[in-house]
């Protein structure tokens, strides 16, 4: 079964989020989450730069992609040519004080990644485009890294 995907651009997405408690709000923002782990507000994100190895500019995040569960599962960063280009939030170091993503690959290969216009997005939910883009920067979905780390998967 396919998992459903939202689209951050739309309202409700946001506050489907919000509601399942992903990201926060301004007040919860000046104490630290009791998870202990980082979040991030949509408006922290929307906008920041995307840089790559050798501090190179990759351009900056247009839209975020949630999961049905509401977990960030792609930053989409318009590029300098005006095309966007699918990048995994699990590609990404994140700096909240700097508004920057890092994602650490070289230019030439970032410039090589497939990309699309607003009339043409993909289907972010098949499994086959979520493996082409994770493999192309390096990584294994989610789910697939979570059943290696359980031992229900073994990688050859």
């Amino acid at each position: 079964m396919l998992s459903k995907v939202f689209y951050a651009g739309s309202a409700i997405a946001l506050l489907m989020a919000i509601a399942v408690g992903n990201l926060v709000t301004a007040e919860d923002n000046a104490k630290p989450p009791a998870d202990g782990g980082q979040h991030y507000r949509a408006k922290q994100i929307l906008g920041a730069k995307v840089m790559l190895e050798g501090n190179s500019s990759a351009g900056t995040v247009d839209d975020i992609v949630l999961d049905e569960s509401g977990n960030v599962d792609y930053l989409i960063v318009m590029n300098s040519k005006n095309k966007l280009v699918t990048v995994p939030w699990d590609a990404t170091q994140f700096n909240v004080d700097k508004r920057t993503a890092v994602v650490q690959i070289p230019q030439d290969q970032f410039l090589q990644a497939p990309t699309y216009t607003v009339e043409t997005y993909p289907n972010f939910a098949t499994p086959a485009y979520r493996t082409q883009v994770y493999r192309y920067y390096g990584l294994t979905p989610g789910q697939q890294r979570r059943a290696i780390r359980r031992g229900a998967v073994v990688v050859p």
